[in-house]
């Protein structure tokens, strides 16, 4: 998904239908809090309906939160980056990720906005209900929470500088990817997978374009 010009205004035009380009769009805050609500409500179930144990609903939970790790790693890998000479797939590649390429300090299509959020998680509940039963109930808003949480921090990489200096690796890796290489750093909220997978940028010989990452980051609202 190279682009001849990385555009740093604007947004990317999805539909030509008004009402289908607004669905595209989403705020983190609505997203946390359409979903917050739900998961907890689904732990609660698993402790009161199911029977699940304080010590199993954390396992799952914190089991769930790991599993959503390494599904990232591979739908950034294998999914986002789909390569394909077919132009029907290369447009669905270009609406799920490849958009947030060619136009990064796009904010508004970070979170995977609400309407096809609801649409995915409910199918990914369903299957996670079919392998897993009663179980389900404190995986699966693990494995939620883990995107809440994924998608938060790729929100953060686009809008400040680590806070922390051990953050660094995580924002640089981010980075790199978008400016110097698509084919490597493919972690988001973390780099466990890059490094397992041999797709970690080598930080220690990488110079950092600061042009280029300020290129990458949100501008700042005027007061």
């Amino acid at each position: 998904m190279k682009f001849n010009k990385i555009n740093n205004k604007g947004q990317a035009k999805l539909f030509e239908n008004p009402y289908l380009e607004m669905l595209t769009k989403g705020h983190p805050a609505i997203i946390w809090g359409m979903y917050i609500p739900v998961l907890t409500y689904l732990i609660y179930l698993g402790y009161t309906t199911y029977n699940l144990s304080v010590q199993s609903l954390i396992l799952l939970f914190l089991g769930g939160v790991l599993f959503w790790t390494f599904f990232e790693y591979l739908a950034h890998r294998y999914l986002f980056h789909l390569l394909s000479e077919k132009p029907s797939l290369q447009r669905v590649a270009y609406i799920m990720h490849g958009n947030h390429h060619h136009y990064p300090r796009d904010r508004q299509r970070l979170f995977m906005p609400p309407v096809p959020s609801i649409i995915l998680a409910a199918l990914l509940f369903a299957l996670h209900y079919l392998l897993l039963g009663k179980f389900t109930f404190s995986f699966y808003p693990g494995f939620m929470m883990g995107y809440l949480l994924y998608a938060s921090m790729h929100y953060a990489i686009h809008a400040f500088a680590p806070p922390f200096k051990f953050m660094k690796p995580l924002w640089s890796n981010h980075h790199l990817h978008h400016y110097k290489d698509e084919a490597l750093g493919f972690g988001v909220s973390n780099t466990i997978w890059d490094r397992i997978f041999g797709t970690m940028f080598d930080l220690t010989k990488e110079k950092e374009d600061k042009e280029k990452i300020k290129e990458l980051m949100f501008e700042k609202k005027k007061k």
